[in-house]
């Protein structure tokens, strides 16, 4: 597993304010003006989500929107069928498996499959976002991923398919839980990828959205240019002007 202990020469780019102030990200106004409609329509006008984070780990951190905006956050995840078209178009079921498992389980047990994936994605989120400051995650969240992580490897058992094993699901396919395994595994992996090494978030102060930097010199700053990017360079051609004037 890739270390995801505090790194403080990793050197993550430093946000601005409108003004042009740098900071760091931690510092940035929580309470700064965007209306949740201009979000919405950025970030949800083609697609119910867009995936930008180029992880789908990631990205599912991101389905709770606005997570720092001073008038709180949109959950993005409202019913488990939410939750199966995030993992349709995050490619990690088809739209077969996305039909059966709809089918599949109570509204009850489809709940609690729910509460799980969000249990999951705050805990992820209590990880991420004070690793991508400079700090180290909570001991706490920690042993809370390793639980997670340890549930889905139990789902799991060794079988010889063709010329080599491989590890297969011990569940039927319809299995309602199988979101939150999917996902589970896909934790599994970034953990165990160069990926991890190379989180970052988004500098606009309500969105804060997290991503993996794959950028040359590690020095993206927004979760998308055309959106949380342009705008906040308005603000700051805005206040340059009301300074002059």
């Amino acid at each position: 597993m890739a270390d995801i202990a505090p790194d403080r020469k990793q050197g993550w780019p430093v946000c601005e304010s409108a003004g042009g102030d740098a900071h760091a990200t931690a510092d940035l106004e929580i309470g700064a003006t965007v209306s949740s409609s201009v979000g919405r329509q950025r970030r949800w006008e083609n697609k119910p989500f867009q995936l930008l984070a180029e992880n789908v780990v990631l990205d599912l951190v991101n389905t709770l929107d606005f997570r720092f905006r001073a008038s709180g956050p949109e959950e993005l995840l409202g019913r488990y069928a939410d939750l199966l078209r995030f993992l349709e178009e995050a490619g990690i079921v088809s739209a077969e498996q996305s039909r059966v498992l709809r089918e599949s389980g109570t509204a009850e047990e489809q709940g609690r499959v729910l509460d799980g994936v969000k249990d999951l994605r705050e805990t992820l989120a209590s990880i991420f976002y004070p690793r991508v400051e400079g700090e180290a995650p909570p001991a706490a969240s920690m042993e809370r991923l390793e639980g997670f992580l340890r549930e889905m490897d139990q789902q799991k058992k060794l079988k010889w398919d063709g010329d080599r094993p491989e590890w297969a699901w011990t569940n039927a396919a319809d299995d309602v839980r199988i979101p939150l395994w999917l996902l589970e595994e896909a934790v599994g992996e970034l953990l165990n990828s160069p990926a991890v090494e190379k989180v970052g978030r988004c500098c606009s102060a309500d969105c804060g959205w997290l991503f993996v930097d794959t950028s040359k010199n590690h020095t993206r700053r927004w979760c998308n240019m055309k959106g949380c990017g342009n705008r906040m360079k308005a603000r700051r051609h805005q206040a340059r002007r009301a300074g002059r004037g």
